[in-house]
């Protein structure tokens, strides 16, 4: 994925608002964190990911998913930008905007699909 890819993903949600963290692009949703790309290594962060899932998704990908001892008790995994594939980063983030999102964006986006 590049980073127009994942940037259109990223802003493709009601409310996400690009910012900057680490020197980094980061993006939230109603002044929560939504994800980011690391610097580093040009992973993602994506979190809500249990550390069971994170570890399966680990051994089954390891040149997409990894992580640092920096993330290690938070429930998150990173994943390598040029091999993470779009539908999947999209179904992260649709698992965290409906955390983070407020309610009446939830419902809305909800009424919306069922049109």
């Amino acid at each position: 994925m590049t980073h127009e890819e994942m940037e259109a993903i990223v802003m493709s949600f009601p409310g996400a608002e690009k910012g900057m963290s680490y020197g980094a692009p980061a993006y939230k949703v109603a002044g929560k964190f939504f994800t980011r790309l690391r610097r580093d290594d040009a992973s993602l962060v994506l979190m809500d990911v249990s550390f069971d899932e994170r570890e399966m998704l680990m051994e089954a990908e390891p040149g997409t998913f990894h992580l640092t001892a920096h993330y290690k008790d938070y429930p998150c995994v990173l994943a390598r930008m040029e091999s993470l594939h779009a539908g999947s980063f999209r179904n992260f983030l649709e698992r965290r905007w409906m955390k983070i999102a407020p309610k009446s964006l939830v419902k809305a986006r909800k009424a919306g699909a069922e049109a």
